[in-house]
């Protein structure tokens, strides 16, 4: 029974893995992004004049 388990290359193992590190890493920096864009346009409206908070 173990061989089914055997016959797996060491790609198609690992590949769920890998596939879940690349979104985690991509909504990371799409995180980052949207987080200093906010920011920016933050401090562009507060240094105009605009306070929001």
């Amino acid at each position: 029974m173990s061989a089914i388990n055997d016959t797996r290359s060491t790609f198609e193992k690992y590949l769920p893995l890998l596939v879940g590190l690349l979104v985690a890493f991509l909504a990371g920096k799409a995180l980052k992004r949207t987080f200093w864009t906010l920011f920016g346009m933050y401090w562009a409206l507060h240094a105009t004049g605009i306070h929001l908070f």
